[in-house]
Order: structure tokens, then C-alpha cells, then sequence
């Protein structure tokens, strides 16, 4: 059976995250979907990793941004692993698993990420496969200018009523927020206009179950893939 929820940057807690073994790990637990984090290299290349510099999850040091993608595939991501492109990714999960693609835009730092992004979907041939977030609800904005028909959602850190009329406006049809901020009222009112809505990140255990008995219609974003995945078989 598949597992309701987002693998967050593939199995952190066992494989360096964001890269290929990390989400080849994700795919074997059979969860729904891949949760990952795309910048723009120095040459304009859409490549997975979470910080705008390299400082933390590789040998490197400096800004993603000012690394060419040949410069980038030299740099460890850990186990040996390399930072992998986005086009690596989607097609490691074609036709296997469905895939957040969360745009690590902030204002203007990448300019034509939108563009390159919807270009690679394009090419691997996963657009009904993916749906796009990010927090730069500008950078969503322009991804819906670009294309009527990808799937796109907010991610927003504590609950306002302001999402829902963003999310009408640009048919948004996922709404990410952070956990300690779900009530009643704000799950329903997902439900009603028709929102998936997806809780991050949780990772304790007990926080899941109480989620999973009080939510069982939220998707959970999870470092902790083996405590989730025995959290909804116990439920099933």
C-alpha cells in the first residue's frame, strides 16, 4: 500500500538528504509522495538542495547561485552522494511516485527559475505527477501566469483566512502549513473549497498519531518515514 504522506527531502534521518539515494529510500517505503527543495545553478540549471549556500550539506562553501551545475557536481552531498538536477529526480520517479517540487525562490534571487522548472516538467514528461509550492507566493503567481494547467500550492507557516482567496485566484489546490497551527475550523474550511492540505513537519510520534485520529484526510510532510509508516498501517 502506498503511504499517505510527503517524504521530506527523501529520508534525511538516514541518507543525506536531497539527493538521489535519500529519495530512492523514500520511493522503497512506498510513500505518496517526494517532498524537495530546487535552486538555480550559476548556469541556470534547476538543482535539489535546501540552503542557498552549500555550507551545510556539502564540502563547499558559498552560494548555490554562484556555482555552475559542473562545479556543483563535484561538491559531496554526503555518503559520496552528488547534488542531483531536477530532471535526475523526475525521472527517478516517473511513473512511481508523485513529487512536491518546492521552489526555494526569495524575491528576485533566481531569476527564470519558474521558467527552467516548468521546462524540465515539461521534458521529463511528469506534469500530471508534480505540483509546484513554494513560499514566495510571487513565485507561485508567476508559475500560474506561465501555465494554466500545473498544479500549484502555498506553503505558509501559521493559518490565515488571506489563503484562501490567494489559492481561488490562482487554483491553487494545495495549501502546506506548519502543523501547531491546524484547528477545526481551518481543516474544514480546506476541505470545503476542496484543498489538500499538508501539515510540516512532524516527527514526533505522538504528535502523528494524534494527527492521523483527528485528521485522517491531512497529508503529513515527515523526516521520520518508518514512525509515519507504521503510524497509518497501525490505523488502516
Amino acid at each position: 500500500m502506498k503511504i499517505p504522506g510527503l517524504a521530506h527531502r527523501g529520508y534525511p534521518k538516514k541518507l543525506p538528504e536531497n539527493t538521489l539515494a535519500s529519495f530512492r529510500a523514500a520511493m522503497d517505503l512506498s510513500f505518496s509522495h517526494l517532498e524537495l527543495d530546487v535552486q538555480l545553478s550559476k548556469d541556470g540549471v534547476p538543482v535539489i538542495i535546501h540552503d542557498t549556500t552549500v555550507n551545510r550539506t556539502t564540502n563547499g562553501k558559498g552560494k548555490v547561485a554562484d556555482f555552475t551545475l559542473e562545479e556543483l557536481r563535484r561538491l559531496d552531498a554526503g555518503g559520496g552522494e552528488a547534488i542531483p538536477t531536477l530532471e535526475e529526480v523526475l525521472l527517478l520517479a516517473k511513473d512511481r511516485v508523485l513529487v512536491d517540487i518546492e521552489l526555494k525562490q526569495s524575491g528576485d534571487l533566481y531569476p527564470g527559475l519558474e521558467e527552467k522548472v516548468l521546462e524540465v516538467i515539461a521534458e521529463c514528461g511528469v506534469s500530471d505527477q508534480v505540483f509546484v509550492t513554494s513560499f514566495d507566493h510571487y513565485s507561485i503567481q508567476r508559475m500560474r501566469q506561465l501555465s494554466k494547467e500545473i498544479d500549484l500550492g502555498l506553503v505558509i507557516y501559521g493559518a490565515t483566512p488571506s489563503v484562501f482567496p490567494l489559492a481561488e485566484q490562482l487554483g491553487a489546490r494545495y495549501v502546506s502549513v506548519k502543523y501547531i497551527y491546524l484547528t477545526d475550523a481551518f481543516v474544514q474550511e480546506c476541505g470545503e473549497r476542496g484543498i489538500q492540505l499538508i501539515a510540516w513537519t512532524i516527527d514526533d510520534e505522538e504528535e502523528m498519531r494524534k494527527l492521523r485520529k483527528r485528521y485522517p484526510n491531512v497529508w503529513i510532510c515527515t523526516n521520520e518515514l518508518d514512525k509515519w509508516k507504521q503510524c497509518v498501517t497501525e490505523s488502516v
